[in-house]
């Protein structure tokens, strides 16, 4: 498999730089560009943004057109050149910026992943949009989220899914989310604040499952809450190694195959397991 150079810096989820496969030079890490970013960038860019839905829309819209080229430049790891229409528009109507700290919403439709507090991130778009496609859900789907950070995942998930459950470890993340997503309208998320790995059985099985934080392996218990038929992508792999974006496929039979789609780098999935 090729790696592609997606990114210009490093970054907790996103897809890992050639230059650091192959022991290039070092690149700065993402906490040194994101403050970099807030310092001189935020402020300004906020200020030239707040409260312009228009401005919101076009960024948007730029955002979307970057998803689509770097999806031409994954043909080969993904196996087509463009994602799902549904997933695009999507992509195209959920407002990112209500999903970042104020001081970030001038860069929050940057393909960039951004701080959102207690380490954690959100996801660069392209990631979100693309693990999504992944998932291939239909419209009477119920999807199960292990992580649910400032929602915004969760948000994209409400609106293709009929039903969207999330899990977030970080006490105060979860419950902002949860207020989040309520005054944003998405009734059909259902957040709940504890460990993801052990995933949500009351509302098993799942049409499919996915995971915004790296875990060396794929959590059996994960993999028994998904639905025969049921799709389910996980970033896997150790949190200082290379880590790969994998779709995992349970069959009519219960039986279980993984495909590797390229490679990542995620925040480490946290927990007593």
């Amino acid at each position: 498999m090729r790696t592609l150079l997606i990114t210009h810096f490093r970054s907790d989820n996103s897809p890992t730089p050639r230059s650091r496969l192959l022991g290039g030079r070092r690149l700065w890490t993402g906490a040194v560009a994101v403050f970099v970013l807030m310092c001189f960038l935020g402020p300004v860019a906020s200020q030239a943004w707040a409260g312009a839905k228009d401005d919101y829309a076009n960024a948007r819209q730029g955002m979307v057109e970057t998803i689509a080229a770097l999806a031409v430049l994954t043909e080969r790891e993904v196996g087509r050149r463009a994602l799902d229409t549904a997933v695009m528009d999507v992509m195209a109507k959920v407002p990112r910026h209500e999903f970042v700290p104020e001081i970030l919403r001038g860069l929050a439709y940057l393909n960039r992943p951004l701080p959102i507090g207690h380490g954690q991130t959100i996801s660069q778009p392209y990631i979100v949009a693309l693990m999504t496609d992944l998932l291939r859900l239909t419209p009477g789907a119920k999807v199960l989220e292990i992580g649910t950070g400032s929602g915004y995942q969760a948000a994209v998930l409400g609106e293709l899914a009929a039903k969207a459950f999330t899990i977030e470890i970080i006490e105060p993340l979860g419950r902002l989310a949860r207020k989040r997503l309520a005054r944003l309208g998405y009734g059909n998320v259902e957040v709940r604040i504890g460990d993801g790995y052990y995933g949500w059985k009351e509302h098993a099985p799942f049409d499919a499952i996915i995971i915004t934080a790296a875990a060396s392996h794929v959590p059996p218990p994960l993999v028994r809450q998904l639905k025969p038929g049921g799709r389910m992508v996980i970033p896997v792999g150790q949190h200082f190694l290379v880590q790969f974006l994998t779709v995992v496929e349970k069959h009519p039979d219960g039986s279980v195959t993984m495909r590797q789609i390229l490679p990542v780098r995620f925040v480490p999935l946290t927990g007593d397991h």
